[in-house]
């Protein structure tokens, strides 16, 4: 039987607007198996996990776990567990980190801070700081959410593990397993899909410089959906790859219909037409699913350059 990223694939399904949506991302390091929903079916606290899932709820701040590449025993509870906090809007773009022994201290941050960009909470109350080495990717790798995580984002992985790239962890859950593997860079925050080794290698050398390979993007998870669609075909438009020089500055309309305002850093501003339509014929958009679906994406349909008067006058 096909999975889902095959039919996915085969259909040729756009990626673009497709990422997950947080300003701040918050990981906690987590060995062993995860189950289906990790913060709350793992070797973690089911209680801690619910009250953190309750606290991060309408911060702009998104929790998930993580664990190194390879074979994933039952081995028990960790001595210590790594944690990064990531802000990645343009302007403020961070990623912090520290080490712990109890993951309770993760509820004393203010997560409205940290959501808002403040890196203050993450110092004060975890003894955080910068993150000085290579970029973070994070390969989602939970076959129990979708089996197409497991079979491609497993092997991939350790494939880049193996090769020597640093800072590469496993993550569970990034959304869209349709589009697996699917893999997020931080600090930047930008998602990809469908990508291989050597894609990852080129993406994650790109994102040292502060640069973005826009090939494979689903978006950047500062934005919603529509934003993201609208920043990637900016840059394509006028071939712009350094990562923090563009920003989605208003979106007006709804769906399924909106104009996206991005901004560059150098004063210039475009409006992007994003339209939403149904991906046909119906797919599975997850192998836990017999249900077809028709999911929604994101069409651009015009991208203009306008003056600052303009972009402001909406």
């Amino acid at each position: 039987m096909s999975t889902c990223s095959v039919v996915s694939r085969n259909l040729d399904e756009p990626v673009s607007g497709t990422a997950p949506v947080a300003r701040t991302w918050l990981l906690l390091e987590q060995p062993g198996p995860w189950g289906a929903k990790a913060l709350t079916s793992s070797h973690l606290d089911p209680a801690l996990g619910r009250a953190l899932e309750a606290a991060v709820k309408g911060t702009g701040v998104r929790i998930a776990l993580i664990r190194r590449p390879g074979r994933h025993a039952d081995g028990g509870t960790p001595a210590e567990r790594r944690v990064y906090a990531a802000h990645t809007v343009p302007g403020n773009v961070w990623l912090h980190g520290t080490t712990l022994t109890d993951p309770r201290r993760l509820l004393d941050l203010d997560f409205a801070a940290l959501g808002r960009g403040d890196r203050r909470t993450f110092e004060s109350v975890l003894e955080g700081g910068p993150h000085l080495g290579d970029p973070l990717a994070l390969v989602c790798t939970n076959g129990k959410r979708d089996r197409c995580c497991a079979l491609l984002g497993r092997p991939l992985a350790a494939e880049l593990a193996a090769s020597g790239a640093e800072n590469v962890w496993e993550v569970t859950h990034l959304g869209g397993h349709r589009f697996s593997p699917t893999v997020l860079v931080l600090p930047h925050g930008y998602a990809y899909g469908r990508v291989q080794a050597h894609a990852v290698k080129e993406i994650l050398h790109s994102a040292r410089e502060a640069r973005v390979v826009v090939e494979g993007c689903r978006g950047n998870s500062s934005w919603e959906r529509p934003g993201q669609a609208a920043e990637l075909a900016v840059r394509s438009a006028v071939g712009e790859d350094a990562a923090q020089v563009l920003s989605v500055v208003r979106t007006d309309g709804a769906a399924p219909r909106w104009e996206v305002t991005v901004a560059h850093a150098d004063g210039r501003h475009w409006r992007v037409v994003v339209e939403q339509d149904t991906s046909v014929p119906p797919r599975p958009e997850s192998c836990g699913t017999s249900v077809l679906g028709s999911p929604a994406r994101m069409a651009v349909t015009a991208v203009r350059e306008v003056s600052v008067t303009a972009a402001l006058a909406g």
